[in-house]
């Protein structure tokens, strides 16, 4: 019997990930199965259940869970009712989730509930606030992990998860950045309203563990970039707490050197980045497609702290204006060998290799603790 997978899409960057996987997975013969929820349902960050329905040949349920402004934990028990329920009527042989986000949790938990077979992408990640809290949880549900490096295959390993379950795959983003985007930059441009011929990018969210500064933390980072005079197009932060406060920031920069955008479709993104000047902000895009891609990127405050160590990625704090403006000065439209830590972007044919070894599907659904990565790291100290 044809095996059936559902894939779990919350917001526009999640489903960057997970669509090489899907169409990957329906192009190998599965039933494959889209539950779209979270920010892709909002009208305030572009609609993008858009975007997942332009999918060929995949099923595609729809599910509001959210109104703008909801708090997190009123989101997670929302969506632990409504996929419950969904889970109980379709009962897929997998669910696939991805990363930190309140409704990956929210999933992970009802399938573990519901003993239902999941996978998690992206796990065994450090990055700052309650995603990575978020993460680790997931990666405690979940019963498979396919995972962008071998560093977090260890950070996994040391969980307790046994290696069987553990698969280093790339991160499936990369692998839209390694083909053509299938656009010119000329019809990114003309289709988003972008009027510069040279800009960069700009990504900041919020961090929920810093909602007391974190508006403030906004109108330094776009105050230092209204002063360098450079252009920027701004994609809208995400729907966590805070999200407000920066939006309220940006919707009072000048139309001149600025374009803001709710999202956009991730084959014209790529390629916007593939021409940008530079990259600013704290979005995950700055330290993993941005280093593949080659661009210089300048990583700002603590979401990302410690995520990679490529030689084309800066740091600087919101409020530090002078490393932020010689940073503009000098690294705009510098140029870097592609990073390959994270992958060389065939993460949907290393996926699509792991699902298809029966031993993949008869893994144990009780959860043990693997002590063995354990006992390795009593040999070498």
């Amino acid at each position: 019997m044809t095996k059936s997978i559902l894939f779990v899409t919350s917001t526009r960057a999640d489903f960057g990930k997970l669509e090489p996987l899907a169409s990957a997975s329906r192009d190998n013969g599965y039933n494959v199965t889209f539950y779209v929820t979270g920010m892709h349902m909002l009208e305030k960050y572009g609609m993008t259940k858009f975007e997942v329905s332009r999918l060929r040949d995949i099923k595609i349920h729809e599910v509001v869970n959210q109104k703008v402004g909801d708090p997190l934990h009123q989101i997670i028990s929302q969506t632990i009712i409504d996929f419950s329920i969904f889970l109980q009527e379709q009962n897929p042989d997998l669910v696939v989730i991805h990363g930190d986000r309140a409704e990956a949790l929210a999933c992970a938990i009802a399938c573990s509930t519901n003993n239902i077979m999941s996978a998690h992408i992206e796990g065994g990640e450090i990055s700052g606030t309650i995603d990575e809290v978020f993460r680790h949880c997931n990666t405690k549900f979940c019963n498979h992990h396919f995972v962008s490096s071998k560093l977090a295959a260890k950070r996994i390993m040391a969980f307790g998860e046994p290696s069987e379950s553990i698969h280093v795959i790339g991160s499936p983003e990369l692998d839209f950045h390694a083909q053509p985007s299938g656009v010119s930059i000329e019809e990114v441009r003309e289709y988003y309203d972008i009027p510069f011929n040279s800009y960069g990018i700009c990504i900041f969210h919020p961090v929920t563990s810093e909602l007391d500064t974190i508006g403030k933390q906004a109108e330094q980072l776009f105050n230092a970039l209204k002063i360098s005079n450079k252009n920027f197009v701004i994609i809208l932060p995400n729907n966590d707490p805070g999200s407000d406060k920066i939006c309220s920031v940006i919707e009072r920069l000048p139309k001149d050197n600025f374009r803001v955008l709710p999202s956009m479709r991730f084959s014209y993104f790529s390629e916007l980045m593939k021409n940008a000047k530079c990259m600013v902000g704290n979005s995950s895009a700055g330290v993993r497609e941005a280093p593949f891609i080659g661009i210089s990127s300048l990583d700002i405050g603590s979401r990302q702290h410690l995520r990679s160590d490529s030689k084309s990625i800066h740091s600087a704090t919101a409020s530090d204006e002078v490393s932020i403006l010689g940073y503009l000065n000098n690294e705009w439209g510098q140029n870097y060998p592609s990073f390959f830590d994270f992958g060389e972007g065939n993460a949907s044919q290393n996926f699509i290799q792991a699902v298809r070894k029966s031993s993949f599907w008869k893994i144990s659904l009780q959860k043990k603790y693997d002590p063995s990565f354990l006992e390795s790291w009593k040999n070498e100290i």
